[in-house]
């Protein structure tokens, strides 16, 4: 018996994730699906659920490494554009979990919306953003978001507002099992002056950050007082390479997939710089990025 019985235009079986990662990289998932609007959504949780099959949700696949042995269960990805819409409302916008935070960035500069030029040059969709409090130097998505729409385990739909939907440094107090869309208070500004921010912010990282090479954005959080970069590079780890994956001698807390690159590779580099960073500094580099 097909669990996914009826609904087999928008589920692919032993399906090679590395098109859906900015790493390139992992094996293949017993099942993708892509759920076009909210209903078929709670029927795959429901099968899943009635299967004891584990769900897990892809975004933009900007944060993630997949393993090389793959995904044992169901992958789900909110990419119909039912999820990928946006409203503007005044100063206020509402974004589907699927929506780019790229595009959405760069929409509220044409609108004179101030409120996510911190965000710029951040690659990935809105519900990725949400989950992990995206951001940098110049702030972060939290500051913006004001509740957001979430399905539990059990496909109930509800939403989450602040003060209860609390945001923390790459962290947000939400469990639930998808995040759906956000609402966002932005702020109204000079066209001129959100244009010059935002250009000076991509400028920045363009000069300091491996933009056009195959990684996954910065591998560990940054220790309280501290960066994560600095600490790797006082270590003097860049340019270290195991197999395919070397350490960026551009930032440090980047590591750069090269021809021949596996997961395996990325991990054990992962390891070989919190081992070093932990006998050098004693302290313990938490990971940034997710790893299934």
């Amino acid at each position: 018996m097909n669990i996914f019985s009826g609904l087999e235009k928008i589920v692919k079986t032993d399906c090679s994730l590395r098109e859906y990662t900015w790493f390139g990289l992992g094996g293949n998932a017993d099942f993708l699906i892509t759920p076009q609007e909210t209903e078929q959504l709670k029927t795959v949780v429901q099968r899943c659920n009635e299967n004891n099959l584990p769900i897990y949700v892809l975004g933009f696949g900007s944060n993630l490494l997949i393993k090389d042995q793959g995904i044992r269960g169901a992958v789900v990805k909110l990419n119909g554009s039912r999820f990928a819409e946006t409203k503007f409302e005044d100063e206020w916008v509402t974004a589907g979990a699927g929506a780019s935070l790229s595009k959405l960035v760069l929409d509220c500069v044409r609108k004179g919306l101030s409120g996510l030029e911190a965000l710029t040059g951040i690659p990935g969709s809105i519900g990725g953003a949400v989950k992990i409090n995206a951001g940098g130097n110049f702030g972060d998505i939290g500051a913006a978001v004001q509740s957001a729409i979430l399905m539990d385990k059990d496909a109930n739909i509800f939403e989450k507002t602040k003060p209860e939907l609390i945001f923390d440094y790459r962290r947000t107090n939400i469990t639930a099992g998808f995040i759906l869309g956000a609402k966002m208070r932005l702020a109204g500004a000079e066209p001129e002056q959100i244009v010059r921010t935002t250009k000076e912010i991509w400028i920045r990282k363009k000069n300091t950050q491996p933009l056009n090479s195959r990684n996954s954005g910065c591998i560990f959080r940054n220790p309280p007082g501290q960066s994560a970069g600095a600490l790797i590079d006082r270590a003097g780890l860049k340019g270290l390479q195991i197999g395919g994956a070397v350490i960026s001698e551009k930032h440090a807390n980047f590591i750069i997939a090269k021809e021949g690159c596996s997961s395996s590779d990325v991990i054990r580099l992962i390891e070989a710089a919190r081992q070093r960073v932990k006998e050098n500094f004693d302290i313990e580099l938490e990971l940034e990025i997710e790893i299934w």
